[in-house]
């Protein structure tokens, strides 16, 4: 026997034009109905038998933050005052976000107090191919806007045959609630370079900063081929079968933007018109250029939960993922870019050639084997595409440092202001033996 609960579901933006906060916090105890955390339609069976869950590979918590941008955003009509830096913000930080963290074991006493400590962007993951993986997601809600209830999902875009319980879109699968949690099942059989994100109210909680990076590795990893150019390599983007996909040293790159009228609207109780949506910076990992190759935050302290920030730097804290690129002269670099912004972006690295062997997790072959790899010096990422391209070192016998930026100008800036800035980060080749094998992506390990 079987019984169905239909719960009503309520739109934040109800709450907004009831007048922020205090009149939706007065309106609550009208207007909730009694399943308030009961998401969507649920079935539940009578009698059923709760079995433990397997742990989670990883644990995410879903909050609201702030990090640091360059730069002034003044508001129109007004004498000294700010979208960016928003007056909120604490010291050293300007920006206010929504977005995820990593909170793989921690305790749930401190898993709970990562309220207000997102990271932008979300932490970068991957999975081998065929591996069973869990994500646990625990919603702690939103400190600066507790007048808000919204629920999170974690969309994983582009992967195929997800179950629809799982999926993350929200009108067919479970959404989180404030204060639960739920543990999301994969097993990918597609390598290449995905997304994630939340797929509640997506303009505004992707927009401001609930996006993150995920790959698959292939089941082809760890079997030594020797590719055309001589070389042996096990480690690839694709099950190529001829080491073409093969690289040395790999890197994500998560092209995102802030309009930061949107965040100060959403830090002060207010309602932005997303049709007048014009971007003040474009990102790269969650930090502007020269932020961009800053060095990688040290990582999570287990025993208090603090994220820790990359040396000298404080108020990168909660942007911990370098876009710094380095390698040895002669290695493979695979780039995984992904574009999470409201438009085009042409990526372009003058003096060097890379060759695009994917897109949007799919091997650039036909299904005869033709290959349809091919070479540039700029790509092309729509809106929500993702790109596997791979460059190939010259011979250097000093370091050189290339360029890596959004060819749109516009683009280049932070906020209007003077010098470089926005979707930019730097190559920097150096000779061989300078640096040890990469590990994990996106370090730069000296030997």
């Amino acid at each position: 026997m079987r019984k169905t609960i239909r719960s009503r579901k309520l739109n934040r933006r109800d709450f907004m034009k009831l007048g922020g906060g205090v009149l939706a916090g007065a309106a609550l105890t009208r207007l909730l109905p009694r399943t308030l955390g009961q998401s969507g339609l649920i079935a539940m069976a009578d009698g059923y038998s709760q079995v433990a869950p397997a742990p989670a590979d990883l644990s995410l918590v879903g909050t609201d933050g702030w990090i640091y941008l360059p730069g002034e955003v003044p508001i129109p009509g007004t004498v000294n005052q700010f979208y960016q830096p928003d007056d909120y913000a604490p010291d050293g930080l300007t920006t206010y976000m929504f977005g995820f963290r990593d909170v793989t074991g921690l305790t749930d006493e401190l898993v709970f107090a990562q309220k207000m400590k997102c990271q932008a962007t979300a932490p970068l993951f991957w999975v081998n191919e065929g591996q069973e993986y869990r994500v646990k997601l625990t919603n702690v809600g939103l400190q600066m806007r507790p007048d808000l209830i919204d629920e999170h999902t974690l969309h994983w875009h582009g992967f195929r045959n997800a179950w629809p319980i799982f999926d993350g879109e929200p009108h067919s699968s479970v959404r989180v609630p404030i204060g639960r949690s739920l543990t999301m099942y994969y097993q990918p059989f597609h390598p290449g370079t995905y997304m994630y994100h939340c797929h509640v109210e997506e303009t505004e909680h992707v927009h401001m900063g609930m996006t993150g990076s995920v790959f698959v590795r292939p089941a082809q990893d760890g079997t030594p081929i020797v590719a055309a150019n001589g070389k042996t390599y096990d480690r690839f983007a694709y099950n190529c079968g001829d080491g073409s996909t093969g690289f040395d040293r790999e890197f994500v790159l998560n092209l995102t933007d802030v309009w930061a009228e949107a965040h100060w609207a959403d830090s002060h109780v207010q309602l932005p018109d997303w049709t007048d949506f014009n971007a003040d910076y474009y990102l790269l990992n969650g930090r502007v250029y020269p932020d961009t190759v800053a060095p990688n935050g040290v990582g999570l302290d287990t025993n208090t939960g603090i994220l820790q920030p990359p040396p000298g730097r404080p108020e990168l804290q909660y942007q911990p993922l370098s876009s710094l690129i380095e390698c040895e002269a002669g290695d493979r670099v695979l780039l995984r870019l992904i574009n999470l912004t409201f438009g085009q972006h042409a990526m372009t690295l003058p003096g060097l050639k890379m060759r695009v062997v994917g897109k949007d997790a799919t091997l650039l072959r036909g299904n005869d084997g033709t290959d349809f790899a091919y070479d540039t010096h700029t790509v092309y990422l729509g809106t929500g595409a993702t790109v596997d391209a791979i460059f190939t070192a010259p011979e250097v016998t000093e370091t050189q440092t290339y360029l890596f930026y959004n060819r749109n100008f516009n683009r280049l800036s932070n906020a209007g202001g003077l010098g470089y800035g926005g979707q930019m980060t730097e190559i920097r080749v150096h000779p061989a033996g300078t640096l040890a094998p990469q590990t994990e992506p996106n370090t730069n390990p000296r030997v």
